[in-house]
Order: C-alpha cells, then sequence, then structure tokens
C-alpha cells in the first residue's frame, strides 16, 4: 500500500468535505435525530459507497484517457470554475 498516497488522499478529501452540504445534512439529521450513531453510520456507508463509485469509474476513464490529459482537463476546469464564481456568474 502506498502510505503517501493514502495520507494525501485523506488530506485531500477531509479538508474538502469541510462545510460542504453533505456535512451539513448530517449534522442536520444529527440534530434532528435520537440515533446520532445510526446517522453516523449512514453518513459513512454513503461516503464510502461513492468513493467506491468514483474510483471504479476513475479505473475506467483512466483505461481510454491518460493521467495526464486527466490532470490538465480536471486543472482546466477548476480554473473555469474558480474564474465563474469569482465574477458571480457560478451556481
Amino acid at each position: 500500500m502506498d502510505f503517501r498516497l493514502l495520507a494525501s488522499t485523506f488530506v485531500a478529501i477531509f479538508v474538502a468535505e469541510l462545510g460542504d452540504k453533505t456535512q451539513l445534512a448530517t449534522l442536520s439529521l444529527s440534530a434532528s435525530s435520537a440515533s446520532r450513531l445510526s446517522v453516523f453510520v449512514g453518513s459513512a456507508l454513503a461516503l464510502v459507497a461513492s468513493s467506491a463509485l468514483a474510483v471504479l469509474g476513475g479505473e475506467l476513464v483512466a483505461r481510454w484517457v491518460s493521467p495526464l490529459t486527466l490532470r490538465r482537463l480536471a486543472g482546466a476546469v477548476f480554473l473555469v470554475l474558480g474564474v465563474l464564481y469569482v465574477s458571480g456568474r457560478g451556481a
């Protein structure tokens, strides 16, 4: 196992998830529920399932698109979204 990749993935996903709508929904469900354990387990399983789909999707895409092209495309998308959000045109 590549522990550097594991650590960088953990940090990137952890920071990306802080304050996003999934965390806010989980907070809301937990606040209005008598069983916080059920909310925790349900939200954890949902994140695991969506991550599994992303990994499988990435594996499929990598069969036809080089990693360098993917990084460049992702970078371009982030730049365009950043410009749109800064200009006030983003959703």
